[in-house]
């Protein structure tokens, strides 16, 4: 057995009810925070061009917003409904770090979003290693004959 497996395995037999709970609440705000950025990519735009550490293009930088709106929507579908959870959290992982350290850190000393990103990127690499947990689909449908 590899380490991912042993880790896998540790996730399923160690996983409390009540973190499904913090699970579905984590994927129901990046899939709203995913519709807030589509229905306003201006805003997305902006926060991603005021930071000074990286410049992209144009077209680069629409891409990027498409991106991140459509990882953060499909992305809290599939960890709110506990369905290939680990897969969605590896998706939003690097969205969040950049989020962390591109634009939180590097803005203003006083930044409203920056703790809901920490708290949102270690919820991800918790629930990355727990897995889905007893309550969600991958539990449901593991027990399909």
């Amino acid at each position: 057995m590899n380490l991912v497996h042993k880790i896998e395995h540790w996730g399923d037999t160690h996983h409390p009810k009540v973190l499904d709970i913090v699970r579905i609440v984590l994927g129901v705000f990046l899939l709203v925070k995913g519709i807030t950025f589509m229905e306003n990519t201006s805003y997305l735009r902006g926060i991603i061009t005021d930071q000074d550490v990286i410049d992209v293009s144009p077209d680069m930088l629409m891409i990027l917003v498409y991106y991140v709106s459509f990882a953060h929507m499909v992305g809290g579908i599939l960890i709110a409904m506990g369905i290939l959870t680990r897969l969605g959290c590896i998706i939003q992982i690097p969205i969040l770090v950049g989020a962390v350290f591109l634009t939180g850190i590097f803005q203003e000393p006083i930044n409203t979003m920056l703790w809901p990103s920490i708290t949102a990127l270690a919820l991800l690499i918790l629930f990355t290693i727990l897995g889905s947990g007893p309550w969600s689909l991958d539990k449901v449908l593991s027990f399909k004959g």
